[in-house]
């Protein structure tokens, strides 16, 4: 009698935990989502004219830039890395592309020219970091100084007026089927991330890397050519973003980017992706900038002062840090 009661106990206690695990594994996989339906029933709630197709749209076209960004900062944290540049790099794509038309380039070759300039920022920082054993935090926090620095000293520390009817403003201010271009860009950013991360050899070795370190070495990884490649991809996006930015204002913006790549981070972590690395998805991420997008735009529509925003969204922040460190936690 005893013996079947304990049987029946066990059997009870196993069908629980199995069921916690699967309501884990749900919320690990559709919980971001189901914030981001709550939050946008909130907002329709208690924002006025929130709930409008013209404002979906200047949310989506809000969000992109931010976006884009954070869709390059996943590849970075899921190595465990971080890149603190991205703002400034988007600062200084931006002029750079501003200057390059200026100059009488054609409109492809000002933005491929930003792009690069993004790109090669990546390089040195992920040269630094993979060959020198040089932490990241201190590389891309050097590189956030002197890259902004670079934009001043381009521009005199002035807005840099784009000559004539800038070339590729539609990059920034177009439509394209009736969809802002800019989102398009987005969508297309993050179906080429999705594609490296999950159908690559490249994207699995960004996930073993993370994981660990050592095992990816031993497993014949080359690791310091991993971690080069997603700081070129971070650079990438944000000289990208850069472009974006300055085809939407039509002038080269030596500030602009500043404070983005605590949207950036905020997004991916928000997204479910582990600042210790190898955990994460880029879908989660783009789900998270909407969440971040959505509550900015929120806050604005119900006239929040800017500076009860920055102390709204630093507290978001510091909440999807320690939720990260909790689901770490009590995996261990």
């Amino acid at each position: 009698m005893t013996q079947t009661a304990r049987g029946e106990a066990g059997v009870g206690t196993a069908v629980t935990d199995r069921r916690r695990i699967r309501f884990a594994q749900i919320w690990d996989r559709y919980g971001i989502l189901a914030v981001l339906l709550l939050l946008v029933v909130l907002m329709a709630v208690i924002a006025p004219n929130f709930w409008s197709l013209s404002n979906g749209f200047n949310v989506a076209r809000a969000v992109s830039i931010n976006a884009v960004l954070a869709a390059g900062m996943t590849v970075v944290i899921l190595t465990g890395g971080i890149d603190l540049s991205v703002g400034s790099i988007v600062g200084l794509a931006g002029v750079s592309s501003i200057m390059l038309w200026n100059s009488g380039a054609p409109p492809l070759i000002a933005v491929l020219g930003g792009v690069v300039v993004g790109a090669a920022a990546g390089l040195l920082n992920g040269l630094l970091i993979a060959y020198l054993a040089l932490p990241a935090f201190i590389v891309t926090l050097g590189a956030l100084t002197y890259l902004r620095g670079t934009a001043y000293a381009l521009t005199d520390a002035q807005p840099l007026i784009a000559d004539g009817q800038l070339g590729f403003r539609l990059l920034g201010n177009g439509n394209l089927a009736g969809i802002p271009s800019p989102v398009v860009v987005m969508i297309v950013t993050y179906v080429v991330v999705w594609f490296i991360l999950e159908r690559t050899r490249f994207g699995r070795h960004v996930y073993a890397v993370g994981g660990n370190v050592e095992a990816a070495r031993l497993a014949g990884i080359k690791v310091k050519r991993v971690l080069v490649r997603v700081y070129v991809i971070a650079g990438l996006t944000a000289g990208l973003a850069g472009v974006m930015f300055a085809a939407r204002v039509e002038s080269g913006q030596p500030r602009a980017g500043e404070g983005y790549e605590l949207d950036a981070i905020a997004a991916v972590v928000l997204g479910g992706t582990s600042l210790a690395g190898g955990r994460g998805r880029i879908y989660g991420t783009f789900i998270g900038a909407l969440i971040i997008g959505v509550l900015s735009n929120g806050l604005v529509l119900m006239n929040v002062p800017f500076f009860t925003q920055l102390i709204i969204k630093g507290a978001v922040i510091v909440l999807a840090v320690a939720l990260d460190s909790l689901k770490n936690w009590r995996s261990r």
